[in-house]
């Protein structure tokens, strides 16, 4: 057989894996093929969620289960031997391979990426493919990799059959971390987007130098109880008691693994800091969780703790380094080793896009100004000002805007059949938080008559809340559904099923908001959770306009005027959370008049009960495939983008025409950022894609898909088929009429009940002599659909 007529997958079976095995490599432990490194982007598209195609190598090579060290990418032999050097590099970029290599079966072109001078690529026959050993000196020459740290660097995962592999990214900072740490550097900082599993990545490089005897004992500090009890309980589990949790300040000396929260092992007198029972170079690693909370500030606590044992190897996980006038964790630390973002989490599928609901209420958009003399529903006197969205539930109460927040929310949830979704109200404070879970109450009684728990306030001075706080993160509980907090769930609450966030507090605070962001960005696809909506009160969402963030939502919409949201087709020991990022603020009692000290003074708050809030205005605005506002009309947007893409009616034409699959074009435009559902509703037109598109990017006048179909019935094009036959393509055609081109390409649509007069799927393909009679009928009748 010629070698050119042979496909990729035969070049790959008959001359790469040969070469492959003669260099050297085990096919079991070595080699791994049609390697998917990540789960495709989530698309949203109103109510239908898709996911967008896996990045895939052709093989990664491993030195060892832990360590990939090259990457092939094949193609067949119509192709050069360096045709797909260029994504090769792109994906040993990505998954951070040294060593890259193209083949189209004569031989092989490498790039090596280690290299800073003289060849990085040079060309080699098939039987000069380097071999694991000789890829692996090459690779610690690089990266000045001696004899000790060698010992350490190789030390495998933990990996029992029940255990989880680590993610790409996951593996690259476990093994930067490790890498690092055995050629001596003492201060490291990695940064992982909250939902990226940066605990699983912890619990990895503790393993790794612990089983290595690299680092012998171990301090795992955090600053909430609820992170401590989680790492231990899931991530942690395997080092059983060879671990234990400082609790009471009480010191035990006897084991390895040490967790605490930073302030239950330090205070502002000498006798609570516990932490000096340990002598000072008693630990040797410290792994410090979320450290923007205060580790890198000079005289906080966590900073204390840290200068005690200096002499150890600190590693700081966030996933939002803080930088200010008084607090920098690169000063600290250094550069981050590795980044993961929110936006990178979101592109490869593995983080939960989100859409924005943005709701301006008539009162945050105009103020409010009290009449002269008008007085609160405690009997005092308004200060003469305007008051404005900073002032809500901070100095001035309208209470008929916290029952209209409930009630849009509520309504929302009812309208997309959604009241048992999982919901985090984020209120200014825990005042605010109580009178927000009664407005829900009244709200959703039917739900609440069913289980008490339906609605539930979770914030740190509330103990029946936050005794309720894990059966909220239980995706297998059902209540409580909708809680209301102040800032006791913006950090550390591994809430997978969140579904919906309402922002009704003043959030200012890039990492606040990040850490909010992250509270719905898990993804569980046997809950049926793979997005989530965030409905904003408080224009909190400006901040994604903002250079430090990364993560750019799906779509933002404003409800219409006068109307609601259109539907869709904890503290730890010692008062952890007071004074620190994320305490609560009480803001006043609940119901309780907050009057001055009996001096005359004004009150902390007015309680306003007699003003109308209503729903002002009515905007959509939607986001580019790069995450970008669209600041023109989507018409305009469309046009410039199909036309950046074809330039030509005719070259769309070929393209549509000639594509196996019309589907596959419609992805095609998709992935490109062309918003298809978005662009039909705002057309206004029952039309086909093909014509939408005609009709928005080259001005042809269109046709509706009843038009389409009536004018193929026109042509008498079924009659050279049998009766039978003809039934099925007359009933393909009326499902294209009724729900587009997509259905009918499927042949699983014979399985619906429409068709099952004619018979079974396997019945009705014989009618047209079998599959590929049946599959040439379907494209005969799409080539007559848009030639009609």
């Amino acid at each position: 057989m010629n070698k050119k007529d042979l496909s990729e997958r035969d070049i790959c079976t008959k001359y790469i894996n040969p070469a492959l095995v003669q260099s050297g490599w085990d096919v079991q432990r070595q080699i791994r093929e049609e390697v998917s490194f990540t789960d495709g982007r989530i698309i949203v598209r109103k109510k239908m969620v898709t996911r967008g195609e896996k990045k895939r190598a052709d093989y990664i090579l491993y030195y060892k289960a832990n360590i990939p060290i090259a990457i092939i990418e094949a193609k067949d032999n119509k192709h050069s031997i360096g045709a797909g050097m260029q994504q090769a590099i792109n994906y040993g970029d990505i998954l951070d391979i040294p060593f890259v290599y193209s083949s189209n079966g004569d031989g092989f072109l490498e790039h090596d990426r280690t290299a800073t001078t003289g060849t990085v690529e040079r060309e080699l026959t098939l039987s000069q493919f380097p071999s694991p050993e000789e890829l692996w000196q090459r690779y610690k020459i690089a990266k000045g990799i001696d004899t000790k740290s060698e010992e350490t660097i190789v030390e495998d995962y933990y990996f029992t059959q029940e255990s989880k592999s680590p993610r790409y990214y996951q593996r690259i900072a476990i093994n930067r971390t490790v890498e690092a740490i055995a050629k001596g550097q003492d201060r490291i900082l990695l940064v992982m987007a909250t939902g990226t599993g940066k605990t699983y990545t912890a619990f990895q490089i503790i393993y790794r130098l612990w089983k290595a005897k690299s680092k012998k004992r171990i301090l795992f500090l955090a600053d909430r109880n609820i992170l401590v009890d989680q790492t231990m309980t899931n991530d942690f589990a395997p080092f059983g008691d060879k671990m234990t949790k400082i609790k009471n300040r009480k010191i035990d000396k006897a084991h390895e693994i040490y967790l605490a929260l930073y302030q239950g092992i330090s205070g502002n007198d000498d006798f609570q800091n516990a932490y000096k029972e340990f002598s000072r170079d008693f630990f040797d690693l410290i792994i410090i969780d979320e450290c923007h909370r205060g580790s890198a500030k000079e005289d906080s606590a966590w900073r204390e703790i840290l200068d005690y044992f200096s002499a150890a190897t600190h590693v700081g996980l966030t996933a939002t380094p803080k930088e200010t006038k008084e607090v920098s964790n690169l000063s600290y630390f250094g550069e981050p080793l590795y980044t993961y973002s929110l936006k990178q989490g979101i592109e490869d599928g593995f983080l939960a896009p989100y859409k924005v609901v943005r709701v301006n209420l008539d009162k945050d958009i105009d103020g409010f100004r009290p009449t002269k003399g008008q007085r609160d529903k405690y009997g005092h006197e308004i200060a003469d000002r305007e008051y404005n969205i900073k002032d809500y539930d901070k100095n001035i109460i309208l209470e008929k805007r916290t029952h209209a927040v409930a009630k849009m929310v509520s309504d929302y949830l009812k309208a997309n059949k959604s009241r048992m979704a999982k919901t985090i109200f984020f209120c200014v404070d825990i005042d605010h938080a109580e009178r927000m879970r009664q407005a829900l109450v009244n709200e959703n009684a039917d739900m609440v008559a069913k289980n008490s728990k339906y609605v539930m306030r979770i914030t740190g001075d509330n103990e029946e809340g936050k005794a309720e706080l894990d059966n909220f993160i239980d995706p297998r509980e059902p209540y409580p559904t909708l809680v209301t907090t102040s800032k006791l769930m913006t950090t550390g609450v591994d809430a997978k099923t969140c579904q919906y966030i309402v922002l009704d507090s003043n959030i200012s605070s890039m990492i606040e908001f990040k850490q909010i962001i992250g509270r719905g960005t898990r993804i569980r696809e046997d809950f049926g959770k793979l997005y989530f909506t965030i409905i904003d009160f408080r224009n909190v969402t400006k901040l994604f306009a903002d250079p430090d963030f990364d993560g750019d939502p799906v779509i933002i919409m404003t409800p219409p005027e006068g109307g609601g949201i259109p539907p869709e087709d904890e503290p730890g020991d010692g008062g952890d959370n007071e004074g620190e990022p994320g305490g609560e603020t009480p803001g006043g009692g609940f119901g309780i008049p907050p009057g001055g000290g009996g001096g005359g003074e004004p009150p902390t708050k007015y309680y306003v009960h007699n003003v109308e809030v209503k729903v002002l205005n009515h905007r959509v605005y939607y986001y580019d495939k790069d995450g970008k506002l669209i600041t023109e009309s989507l018409i305009d947007y469309t046009k410039k983008n199909v036309k950046n893409q074809y330039q030509s009616m005719n070259d769309f034409l070929t393209r549509w025409n000639d594509a196996d699959k019309k589907n596959a074009v419609l992805k095609e435009l998709e992935e490109q950022g062309i918003l298809l559902d978005e662009l039909q509703d705002e057309v206004g037109k029952d039309l086909d894609p093909f014509d939408l598109i005609c009709h928005v990017a080259f001005d042809m006048p269109p046709l509706t898909r009843r038009e389409r179909a009536e004018n193929v019935k026109k042509r008498n094009y079924f009659a050279k088929y049998s009766e039978q036959a003809r039934f099925v393509l007359e009933a393909l055609l009326e499902k294209y009429a009724d729900e587009g081109i997509a259905n009918i390409e499927s042949i699983e649509i014979l399985k619906i009940p429409e068709f099952q007069t004619f018979g079974s799927p396997m019945e009705i393909v014989k009618r047209f002599g079998g599959k590929p009679g049946y599959m040439a009928a379907i494209k005969e009748l799409e080539k007559v659909i848009y030639s009609a």
